[in-house]
């Protein structure tokens, strides 16, 4: 059975700019965005995945008050500075970037300039571009740093109601059918929960290849995360691929959490553990279901001891 939980964002984050007004300012305690003194380098910002107030007073501090901004998109990224009032120079470096436009940033902060370097949304350099310039700016010797942040891998694994306690990340799978077979394979008798991006388009294609590859696990697919249309369904890879199936792809930003086989999750995690993780985020009936399911269980059984749970937490 597909569990589903949809939560509508009523915090939207428009009109969001760093001025505090004036009789809230001593209630801040100081921490309104300014503008700091920081040292040439690169600057690794976390940026919101979706709601605009994620963002932190640090990240602002750093982005009022650096010389340049690399990002993917300008477009996207300067959606981002008029909402917070900034007018900074930003320049395009994405998958695509040369090794002279690398070339040149590194002698931008070797000429004493800050860079914060900044992906579409989420932390830059996890599935997105930066790896090759952070590693020539190690082996030059500049100084890096890391602002962090919003990601979309941990807020998705914690809406999962799946164990937390060991996962990998897979990031996006390959494109086509034989290759997406070939990756999950690496994966098949890896222990914990598997965490990983994918598109709407490609969304039952790779269900199915991780069904026929993995088996019939449980899966959670979380879209939209921190947005308005926030969404969470959960059920075994079998419901899910006929749910979109019949419902059609669905948009927005796609994390799948794929858990482990029954066999390892009874033998490494007791039921109540199980019962205690799922408790969290869903109902005393759903997350009974959910373990019956994983473990193989009587339905019976595990709704009982998970109403004893329920009352005691």
């Amino acid at each position: 059975m597909i569990q589903n939980s949809t939560k509508k964002m009523t915090d939207t984050p428009q009109n969001i700019s760093n001025k505090t007004p004036a009789s809230s300012q001593s209630e801040n305690n100081g921490l309104e965005p300014k503008k700091i003194a920081i040292k040439p380098g690169f600057y690794l910002v976390s940026t919101p995945i979706g709601n605009l107030r994620d963002i932190t007073f640090r990240a602002l501090d750093v982005l009022s008050s650096v010389d340049l901004i690399i990002c993917e998109d300008t477009r996207v990224t300067g959606k981002l500075m008029r909402a917070y009032g900034f007018k900074k120079k930003m320049q395009v470096y994405n998958d695509h970037a040369t090794e002279g436009q690398r070339d040149k940033l590194i002698e931008a902060v070797q000429n004493n300039l800050s860079v914060a370097v900044m992906s579409d949304a989420g932390t830059p350099m996890v599935s997105d571009p930066g790896y090759k310039l952070i590693r020539l700016a190690i082996e030059n010797d500049l100084y890096v740093t890391t602002i962090p942040g919003p990601n979309a891998v941990l807020p998705a694994l914690q809406l999962s109601g799946m164990p937390t306690d060991k996962f990998s990340f897979l990031g996006f799978l390959p494109n086509k059918t034989m290759a997406r077979q070939k990756a999950l394979n690496e994966w098949d008798n890896t222990p914990g929960t598997l965490v990983m991006y994918e598109t709407g388009p490609r969304l039952v294609d790779s269900l199915k290849d991780i069904k026929k590859v993995l088996g019939n696990r449980q899966v959670a697919v979380a879209r939209e995360l921190t947005k308005i249309y926030e969404e969470t369904r959960r059920g075994t890879l079998k419901e899910m691929i006929l749910h979109y199936e019949n419902e059609g792809a669905p948009k927005g930003e796609i994390v799948l959490i794929v858990g482990q086989p029954v066999e390892e999750i009874i033998s490494t995690d007791s039921i109540e553990n199980q019962l205690k993780q799922a408790l969290t985020t869903m109902s005393v009936r759903d997350a009974a279901e959910l373990v019956a399911k994983a473990t193989g269980k009587p339905k019976k059984t595990i709704y009982t001891l998970a109403l004893k749970l329920g009352s005691a937490g």
